[in-house]
């Protein structure tokens, strides 16, 4: 991350109350930007937006549904954006079951409702859209997504977000190519860190498990994720737009930012990694079986690593070390803005 590209530029993060959204919001703020946000209320309680006091490094605190056009409109006059990371999302697969068309309509129509309002922004240099591993046609072969390969979804989130990687294409080719509006769209997955609290999560569930006592209920144990840290793929992200910015037309496509080759790991070998460092962590299977969710899931980050010079710097051990470090430190009620700032440093350093 390069701090003297982003010191005093105008930076608007949509779901910045959210856990990937607060940690990006500190992480540009501590670079110097002058970040916006426009989110709903922090989705859970207590959150890693009121923890770490992220409103407090923010130059605008937007509260604002996405779904709203006329709200959303001048949300985005006042931030006046020169970047902006979209975010704001339904982003759990079991919500997608109870709740298909709220998650359609947040995460289409309010990506559409956000493009049309940023087509008549004075000064938008990039546009960074931000959807999921889970949007590739997964025939759970085991195989190494690429960006080449065909979008799929079998669940309602998984469907929603092809379908917003589908409305990128077409606003990059219909809109923002002729205006000389860099976009593209990031594509990550299972990320862990402190701060998490979100319902259906493996590590928020260890983390509330340990602080109850009692054996945590894991409904698929052999399911594989590209587990890693959360700072890995928001530097991926900084990176990007910093190169779509740089060298504009270069890099408006789709990419993924993964973990390293080889370090996809099973959700019960994470909950033993846990147990490692807990002696009075436990855990089971459980019999609810539950929706389809994918069972095997990794991508290939060749073209970053390759064209943007991005690569993960910490382990699968490293980003849970890390993580469970930040969760013992909130459990000690520490200073746990100071305390995220000081891992985004040990990151950008490492």
């Amino acid at each position: 991350m390069d701090h003297r590209f982003w010191q005093d530029r105008r930076v608007l993060v949509t779901g910045h109350t959210g856990f990937k959204g607060s940690w990006l919001s500190l992480m540009l703020a501590n670079a110097g930007a002058r970040v916006s946000g426009i989110a709903l209320d922090p989705p859970t309680s207590p959150s890693l937006f009121e923890v770490a006091q992220v409103a407090s490094v923010l130059e605008n605190h937007l509260i604002c549904d996405i779904r709203d056009l006329s709200s959303l409109s001048k949300a985005v006059e006042k931030a006046s954006p020169q970047i902006v990371f979209h975010l704001a999302a339904q982003p759990l697969v079991r919500t997608s079951y109870d709740d298909p068309v709220g998650t359609f309509a947040t995460n289409v129509v309010g990506l559409v409702n956000l493009l049309d309002c940023l087509r008549t922004a004075p000064e938008l240099q990039a546009v960074l859209n931000v959807t999921t591993d889970k949007v590739y046609a997964n025939d759970e072969t085991g195989r190494r997504f690429s960006e080449k390969d065909a979008l799929g979804g079998k669940d309602p989130y998984s469907a929603s977000k092809a379908c917003a990687e589908l409305v990128t294409t077409s606003w990059r080719n219909s809109f923002f190519s002729q205006s000389g509006i860099e976009f593209a769209s990031a594509r990550a997955g299972n990320v862990i860190g402190g701060g998490d609290w979100a319902v259906d999560r493996l590590i928020p569930d260890a983390m509330r498990a340990l602080d109850c006592s009692e054996p945590l209920i894991i409904r698929s144990p052999s399911s594989t994720r590209p587990w890693q840290h959360v700072l890995e793929p928001l530097g991926g992200y900084v990176s990007l737009v910093e190169a779509m910015v740089r060298e504009p037309t270069s890099y408006s496509r789709a990419w993924n930012f993964g973990p390293a080759l080889g370090d996809e790991r099973t959700v019960s070998w994470v909950a033993d990694y846990i147990a490692s460092r807990h002696n009075d962590f436990s855990w089971r299977a459980g019999t609810e079986s539950g929706p389809h969710e994918a069972q095997l899931l990794e991508i290939d980050s060749s073209l970053a690593i390759d064209e943007l010079g991005w690569h993960p710097r910490w382990s699968v051990e490293q980003a849970l070390d890390c993580t469970l470090e930040w969760y013992a430190e909130y459990r000690d009620q520490a200073d746990m803005q100071k305390c995220c700032i000081r891992q985004i440093s040990d990151y950008e350093v490492s």
